[in-house]
C-alpha cells in the first residue's frame, strides 16, 4: 500500500472504523535511520491503534528501527515480508527474502528483542516456482523460532518477474485454504489473513478458520466497508453513513491546510467514499476537478457533496 495509506489516508480510516488497526506504508530501514522521520513517521495520536510496517533484511537495523517506532509511540512494528517490487528485491528485502527465512527469523528476533511492544510479520505463500504448501508450512515453522507469533499472510504467492506490483495483487491465485491449513497446523499463532475479501460478510466468514482480517485494497477503493466491519465485527462507533463524517474530514483537511498541506494530499484518499452508491461518480467528478485549484479550501468536501445531492435531485425530478 505504499503512496497510499499514508497518514491521511489512515486519519480518513479512523473516521469510518474506530476498532481497527492501521497500518503504516512500508518505511525502509535506511529512511527510518537516516531521513526525515517526522514526514516518514508522523501520526495523529488519532490514529491509534496504529503499526508501522518496516522494510529491511539487516537485523541489527531493523532492531534500531524498531526501537525507534517503540520511543514514537507506535502500537505495533510489522516486518514486510510480502512485497514484489522491483525496488525492494534490488534492497533485498520483501517478498524476495522468502527465500531466506533463517534470516527473516533473525530479523524478527532482533526486532522482538529491542522492544516491548508486539512485532509481527506480513508474507505471501511463496514466491515463483518455489511455492507450495508444504514450503509455506516450513517457512512459518522456521521464522516462528524467532518468538514473533503474528503472521499476516497475504494468500497469494509473489512472482519476482514479470507482474507489476499491482498485478501482484490480483493474478496470482488465491489460496486462503492454506492459510486456514496453517491455523489448524500452528495454532498457537496469531494467524491474519489478506488478499480477496471485499465484505464484511467475507471478513466474518474468514474469522472461522483465523484469527483475524487485513483489508487492503478493498478498503482503499470502497472504504465504506471500514463501517461495515465496524458494526459487523467490532460493534459500535461506525458512522451510519458516509456523509456522517463529512464535517470531521473537512474539519480535518482544513487543519492540515493551516499547516501547508495542500488539501488535495486529504482529498485523494476519500474518492471511493460514496462508491456503489447513487451520487458517487459526482462525488468524485468534483473532487478530481476541484480539489487542486486552491490548496487551502477545505470546503471543497462540503461541495463535492453539493454537487452529488444535485445531481440526485436532477434525477428524481
Amino acid at each position: 500500500m505504499m503512496a497510499w495509506t499514508d497518514r491521511h489516508c489512515r486519519r480518513f480510516h479512523r473516521l469510518l472504523a474506530p476498532g481497527a488497526l492501521l497500518y503504516t506504508e512500508m518505511v525502509t530501514t535506511g529512511a527510518v535511520l537516516h531521513g526525515d522521520r517526522e514526514r516518514l513517521l508522523g501520526y495523529d495520536q488519532a490514529e491509534h491503534p496504529l503499526a508501522l510496517q518496516l522494510g529491511g533484511s539487516d537485523p541489527g537495523q531493523l532492531a534500531r528501527c524498531a526501537a525507534v517506532a517503540e520511543r514514537r509511540g507506535y502500537d505495533e512494528v510489522n516486518l514486510n515480508v510480502g512485497c514484489p517490487s522491483d525496488r525492494v528485491q534490488l534492497g533485498r528485502f520483501g517478498a524476495c527474502l522468502m527465500y531466506e527465512p533463517d534470516l527473516v527469523r533473525d530479523c524478527l528476533g532482533a526486532m522482538a528483542g529491542a522492544v516491548a511492544i508486539p512485532v509481527s510479520v506480513k508474507t505471501r505463500l511463496g514466491v515463483d516456482d518455489h511455492c507450495s504448501y508444504g514450503l509455506f508450512r516450513d517457512f512459518v515453522g522456521r521464522v516462528a523460532e524467532s518468538g514473533v507469533e503474528v503472521f499476516i499472510v497475504h494468500a497469494r504467492k509473489a512472482l519476482l518477474q514479470g507482474l507489476s506490483p499491482k498485478k501482484n495483487r490480483s493474478v496470482p491465485p488465491l489460496h486462503q485454504d492454506w492459510v486456514h491449513r496453517l491455523k489448524r497446523e500452528f495454532p498457537a499463532l496469531t494467524v491474519v489473513i489478506n488478499g480477496g475479501i471485499g465484505s464484511a460478510a467475507e471478513a466474518e466468514a474468514q474469522l472461522e478458520h483465523v484469527d483475524g482480517v487485513m483489508l487492503g485494497r478493498a478498503a482503499y477503493q470502497s472504504p465504506w466497508v471500514l463501517a461495515q466491519c465496524q458494526r459487523r465485527l467490532l460493534g459500535g462507533g461506525q458512522p451510519e453513513h458516509p456523509a456522517d463524517i463529512l464535517p470531521a474530514l473537512q474539519a480535518y483537511a482544513r487543519e492540515q491546510a493551516g499547516r501547508g498541506i495542500p488539501v488535495k494530499q486529504v482529498t485523494r484518499h476519500v474518492l471511493g467514499l460514496f462508491q456503489g452508491r447513487p451520487g458517487a461518480r459526482a462525488w468524485r467528478r468534483y473532487l478530481s476537478e476541484h480539489a487542486h485549484r486552491d490548496d487551502r479550501e477545505a470546503r471543497v468536501i462540503e461541495r463535492a457533496y453539493a454537487a452529488m445531492a444535485d445531481v440526485l435531485a436532477d434525477q428524481a425530478a
